[in-house]
């Protein structure tokens, strides 16, 4: 308990900063899939791409929610 009585300062920040790992994480691992995916049937490219940028914007939606859920749950 002490150590976190010893954190001072926007504690909305840090809770985005650790929010953001795991879109991050997600995104990473949607790309190294989705180029490896293309790398092995390249002519199934536009519809990995779709699926690609289709879970990149639902991860990227989870990063949005985790920046205002902090500073909204005053």
């Amino acid at each position: 308990m002490g150590t976190l009585a010893a954190v001072t300062g926007d504690l909305g920040s840090i809770a985005y900063g650790l929010a953001a790992i795991g879109p991050g994480i997600g995104v990473g691992i949607i790309f190294g899939q989705g180029v490896q995916a293309i790398a092995r049937q390249p002519e199934l490219t536009n519809v990995i791409r779709t699926n690609m940028l289709l879970g990149f914007a639902l991860t990227e939606a989870l990063a949005l929610i985790g920046f205002v859920v902090p500073f909204v749950h005053n």
